[in-house]
């Protein structure tokens, strides 16, 4: 019987010693590493060429997106499966982008994730139920609404690391003004805070980085 070799990249060690502890009951897996930051998960999968690492998206210094894109870069025969607790859109857009082959919540059944992980390792697609239905939904919308100008420039100055006053003064607005386009923008880039706003409007290429203009 062929086993299906894994690494585990979860920068909590009680997670990790809980898929250990469960995945060590299949008698087709092996396990062959852990890791506990994005880099060591590459570095894993580099030395030891798994079949399957199982892939935290929020992993100190590289996260498990920026992990993902750096394996498929070097075209390595690795599948990778996101088992996280976020389900937001953005997160599950930027992660299948990338390459990711299955996207899982850490609430699922032992046996949901035993057989997503001998899924994607025979090169196909898994997504837990609620992360297909909001893809589903997303496909299925209308066109997104584009920033309004004024919009654009507030986004601009969060980029730059502007605070909500700052950006007030230096577009000559009041700070409930900003707030309010903070809030238009973050409903129409479907997001819920001002990082992530400016990851996916840099990602849509709504936005670039630009020097410092406000003082």
């Amino acid at each position: 019987m062929r086993q299906i070799r894994l690494v585990i990249a979860d920068d909590h060690p009680v997670v990790r010693a809980g898929l250990r502890t469960m995945l060590s009951n299949q008698p087709d897996f092996l396990l062959v590493g852990e890791a506990s930051t994005g880099f060591e998960a590459v570095e894993q999968v580099v030395r030891l060429h798994p079949d399957v690492v199982l892939m935290d998206l929020r992993l100190p210094g590289l996260d498990g997106v920026a992990a993902t894109a750096q394996i498929r870069a070097r075209q390595l025969p690795t599948a990778v499966l996101i088992l996280t607790v976020h389900e937001s859109t953005v997160d599950i857009l930027r992660a299948i982008e990338v390459g990711a082959m299955g996207y899982l919540l850490k609430d699922a059944q032992s046996e949901e994730l035993v057989a997503a992980i001998r899924t994607v390792a025979q090169g196909k697609a898994v997504l837990a139920p609620t992360v297909a239905t909001r893809l589903v939904h997303q496909v299925s919308k209308p066109a997104q609404k584009t920033l309004s100008t004024r919009e654009l420039e507030v986004l601009t100055l969060v980029a730059q690391g502007a605070s909500n006053k700052e950006i007030a003064r230096a577009l000559y607005l009041s700070e409930a003004t900003v707030k309010s386009h903070l809030l238009h923008l973050f409903s129409k880039l479907e997001v819920s805070d001002r990082t992530a706003a400016v990851t996916v409007a840099l990602e849509r290429k709504l936005l670039r980085l630009e020097e410092k203009t406000y003082e």
